[in-house]
Order: structure tokens, then sequence, then C-alpha cells
């Protein structure tokens, strides 16, 4: 396994490994909002957060994406705190990732976000398997979105409608008519979408979702609706976008079990009633590269299992930890919108310890 190339303090290999939080990265966009405040994220005022990464290891960024610097998470507990994930996986190496293999460039081989979009995301599309297999310089980029807020009417383009052609979407680029030909789902809060690389997709107005993917940034564009937001529009990428499109019908959603945490508006049981308590857990995404499952819980413990690294992002709760069946490390409190990432040497000892109202978005890397 490669290590980071962070400098490691001596005798931090001897660190005893436990859960690490993780501080938010917040990217102000045009097309962002203010709800994240509602998902425990303090923003800055007067300004549009489009996206909160919760779990970032990339040297570079693209220009348009995360502003073209690097983005490494930064630890925000414990022993460890004040230094990078980077550091971690130099401290404990196969103890934080297991057998898991690194990215290409030496990072984490996940990214994690939240997007609040209160203007429509453009339309892109990343490389299909065929396209990346023959362009060495196109990276795969496979994503899941977890909707926690939709307003009403909100919809997710995922896809292109049945029977459109490469010869009708190229047309439909080049005449700026692109949303005609896409497939919009509506937003559902509990919904999960998981977008293969080669999907012609976009999130909605309104919509806001936990996002897991693999981090590439390998993303042509086809449509950046500047007329309907009265915005120049950025380059769009016709050739590649066209080679690259899945033309295929794209999977459905999954839908998580919100009932006892409320999200859904069903904790209580009838007018009235004593909240729900307990939990339920949902896989609702399973790709070659990580899982996802959403919790939905209240005043119970939920065992995390699993054997490689693990992320958790808490984004609703009146109170949660992560604790060791076992004691080998001390519990680590969580408030609603923090993100936490468990070593896979550890994962198996841990417990959530989930308040009132819990939602616990659970990704793991494969």
């Amino acid at each position: 396994m490669k290590s980071g190339d962070e400098g490691i303090e001596s005798g931090m290999n001897e660190t005893q490994m436990y859960p690490l939080v993780l501080e938010p990265i917040l990217k102000e966009k045009v097309w962002g909002g203010r709800k994240l405040e509602a998902f425990g994220k303090r923003l800055p005022e007067g300004v549009n957060i489009g996206e909160s990464w919760e779990l970032a290891d990339l040297s570079s960024t693209s220009a348009s994406g995360g502003g073209g610097d690097a983005a490494i998470s930064v630890i925000g507990n414990g022993a460890m705190k004040g230094k990078t994930i980077r550091d971690a996986i130099g401290a404990w190496g196969e103890g934080l990732l297991g057998d898991v293999e690194l990215s290409a460039e030496g990072g984490f081989p996940l990214l994690v976000k939240y997007l609040d979009a209160r203007e429509h995301l453009s339309v892109q599309v990343h490389p299909s398997p065929a396209y990346a297999e023959e362009h060495s310089s196109a990276h795969l980029k496979t994503e899941s979105w977890f909707v926690l807020d939709a307003d009403e009417g909100s919809v997710i383009y995922k896809g292109l409608k049945e029977g459109v052609t490469r010869e009708d979407l190229q047309r439909t680029i080049e005449e700026g008519t692109v949303p005609e030909v896409m497939r919009s789902i509506p937003a559902v809060v509990g919904a999960c979408h998981t977008l293969e690389s080669g999907t012609v997709h976009a999130l909605g107005a309104g919509v806001l979702v936990a996002e897991v993917q693999t981090p590439s940034d390998t993303t042509y564009r086809v449509y950046d609706w500047a007329k309907e937001y009265g915005r120049e529009g950025r380059e769009l990428h016709i050739e590649q976008a066209v080679e690259c499109a899945l033309f295929e019908d794209p999977s459905a959603a999954v839908m998580a079990d919100l009932s006892i945490s409320g999200l859904d508006g069903g904790a209580k049981m009838g007018m009235g009633g004593p909240p729900k308590m307990g939990s339920v857990r949902t896989r609702v995404c399973g790709t070659d590269f990580y899982t996802m499952d959403v919790v939905s819980a209240s005043s119970s413990e939920v065992a995390l299992g699993g054997e490689g690294a693990t992320v958790v992002m808490v984004p609703k709760t009146m109170g949660a930890s992560i604790a060791s069946s076992s004691g080998g490390f001390e519990e680590v409190v969580l408030e609603a919108g923090q993100t936490v990432l468990v070593p896979a040497g550890i994962v198996g000892d841990c417990v959530l310890r989930a308040g009132p109202g819990t939602v616990a978005v659970v990704a793991g890397v494969v």
C-alpha cells in the first residue's frame, strides 16, 4: 500500500486507532443555497453554499468543480486533530483501509459530499466504462444521491428517454434542447439514485442530497441552463459526451425506511402519540466501489458491521455517538451535520448510539 505524502510526527504510528471526525470543506456555488443550515452546517453569512465536502483526499481538483486547488480533509478530534486524512493513512496503513487500494493518485478512494441545488446543476455525463478503457486520461465516476430534502415539484434528471439515439443527443446539445430528451424523476425524500458512469444526469433545483462517489472529476457538460438563469453558459463537450452516454434505462431509485427517525414525517404513532424507538437499516446502494446504507433510528444502538473503512454521515440527530463495544477507544460524540471516518481495523467493534430523530448515511469502501 502506498503511504501518504504528508509529514507524520515521530511516534504517530503507535497512536491508537479511533473514529475520525472530519472538518467540512464548504464550496460557494452560483447555484447553491442555504438549506444545509437545517442539517447542522454552520454557513458563512450572505453566501450561497452548494457543496459541503465531508471527506476528500484530492491532490488537485477541476477549476469548475473543486476550484482547482487540492482538497484534503482535516481531522477535528483526538490525537490526530489538525492532521489530514492522508496523515492518518500514512500512520495507520491497512489498519485504516483494510485491503482496499488507494486511488490512482494515492488518496482515499471515495469522495463524500452534501449538495444543495437552489438552481438546476448542469446536465453532464462522466466517462462510460468503454470510453475510459480507450482513453487513459478519462476516469470513471460512479455516484449515488440520497435525497434529504426536496421542494414540491422538484425533480432529478437521470438518463435519456426511451428511443433517444446518439444522433438525437448530438442534435439537442447543438440546439440547446437537451432537457427535452432527459428523463425527469420526481425528487422524493428517502430515495437513493445511483448514477453509473456514463449516465446523463443533473440534480434539479430545490433538491438537497448526501452524495457518495468515486474520486474522479472527468466531466463532460452538455447543457448549462444559461437561458433559464440569464447567465453565460460554460463550455460544452459534445463529441466526448455523445461517445460516453449510455442509452439504456437507468437503474431505479431505492427507498429507505425513514419512519423511525421521522424525516419522512412518520416519527409518531398516530396524532399526539409517543415517538417510535428502535432502528431500521436499509441497503440503498451496492456498487463495485462502495456500499451505502441508511439508518433511521431513535434512542437505539446500531452495530456498524462491515470490514472496510466506513464513512458515517449524520445529517439529522438530537445527539449521537460512535462507541466501542469492547471499550477500545473513547466514545466519539457527534452533532447533526458531522461526518466520521471509522478505520477498517475497528469498524467491527463500533456501534452507532442514536438519539431521537437520527438519520445516518453509512458508506463502506469495497
